[in-house]
């Protein structure tokens, strides 16, 4: 039952409310499939988890690397390296015209590729654990510091790891 309100809540973010006929979805607000909302659900559960480097669970804390790793692991069993560039290098590149929920967004955030990553949630956000002091948040894509510092994205399909 709780599991099923979480389904729907998500879905009542992603999609919005409107009184108007609704438009052609866009890509990054398309229904959240069922291959795709055990991420989202696991992403969400996770926000206001404090940061903490090399952290990997809700307990200890969560670094960005170590939030993707404990989503994909909670949602679909898999085992992600805890790295970003390493992360990098997984699933498929993606432009930000074809993201969905549960893609993996990377950014220069040290001066060095792809040093900083996190999971899209649909509308134009995503969620991350962004550093020392904070807490696991959502964040919009096109915000000026995000948008400057993008360096690609990636989709990981269960099924192919």
């Amino acid at each position: 039952m709780y599991r099923s309100f979480l389904y729907l809540l998500i879905f009542a973010i992603i999609s919005g409310c409107a009184s108007a006929p609704p438009a052609p979805p866009r890509p990054e607000t398309r229904p959240v499939g069922p291959e795709r909302a055990e991420a989202l659900l696991q992403a969400l559960l996770t926000l206001g988890v404090d940061y903490h480097n090399g952290g990997n669970s809700p307990a200890s804390g969560f670094d960005c690397s170590g939030l993707v790793a404990h989503v994909f692991r909670e949602a679909y069993g898999m085992r992600l390296p805890q790295n970003a560039q390493a992360q990098s290098e997984l699933g498929v590149r993606i432009s930000l015209s074809e993201l969905r929920a549960g893609d993996l967004v990377f950014y220069n955030t040290l001066n060095r590729p792809f040093s900083h990553v996190g999971i899209y949630v649909g509308d134009g956000r995503f969620v991350h654990a962004p550093k020392t002091g904070a807490q696991v948040r959502v964040d919009r894509v096109t915000a000026s510091y995000w948008a400057k510092r993008f360096d690609g994205a990636r989709r990981i399909q269960p099924q192919a790891l």
